[in-house]
């Protein structure tokens, strides 16, 4: 895992994830990515920022329908808004993110695991991004890549993978090197390892089963 990280750094350099202002803007932001894109995430946060609404007490004071309407660019409206406002009202429970600063990582992700809408990749995006804490996303872009270099099979349960994945990246920094590796391949599964392949300009296309087919 140590030389794709490599590799990929070098051929990309550091992405300096994740885009968002605040801690709590990443978990809005983990929420509302889920079955959308980026690009209409970033509008809604920009909506919400403009609206002064980016606060887990704001957003838990709206009403759900309202709530609705202003993250509605980024789809699901009422399954999304009922889930930001799930996820605020833990956070508030909690003390809010200074109240979650002692917590051990395992029983973090225990609890964010408990809250409605939230399932393992964005409860880690959670704990990775808004909370730095080491532990890796396991995302589709991630299994398409590692698949295609024969390092997985791409169909392991989402625990297995990131055992693997945090078992074989050996680093001192765990969570720094989580963060950057998991948007580097982010970075090159929008790049080139796309659902139809760029092999010409992948910088991991030797070893890459793709990359020989195309050869082939």
């Amino acid at each position: 895992m140590n030389e794709l990280y490599a590799r990929l750094l070098t051929a990309y350099g550091a992405q300096g994830w994740w885009p968002a202002e605040t801690p709590f803007e990443v978990m809005v932001g983990a929420v509302l990515t889920q079955n959308t894109t980026w690009i209409q995430v970033e509008r809604v946060i920009a909506r919400l920022r403009a609206a002064a609404l980016l606060s887990p007490a704001s957003l838990l004071d709206l009403p759900v329908d309202s709530l609705a309407e202003h993250i509605r660019p980024a789809g699901y409206p009422r399954v999304k808004a009922r889930r930001l406002q799930a996820l605020c009202a833990w956070l508030m429970a909690s003390g809010d993110l200074a109240g979650l600063a002692d917590r051990p990582t395992d029983a973090l992700r225990a609890d964010l695991l408990a809250v409605h809408g939230v399932g393992p990749e964005t409860a880690d995006s959670i704990l990775l991004y808004a909370l730095a804490r080491p532990v890796f996303v396991i995302d589709a872009y991630t299994r398409r890549i590692l698949a295609r270099l024969g390092l997985v099979t791409g169909r392991e349960p989402y625990e297995v993978l990131r055992r693997q994945v945090e078992s074989t990246l050996h680093t001192d920094d765990p969570a720094r090197d989580y963060n950057e590796l998991h948007a580097l391949l982010v970075r090159h599964a929008k790049t080139a390892c796309r659902a139809r392949p760029q092999c010409a300009a992948c910088c991991l296309r030797v070893g890459c089963s793709a990359g020989q087919a195309l050869e082939s």
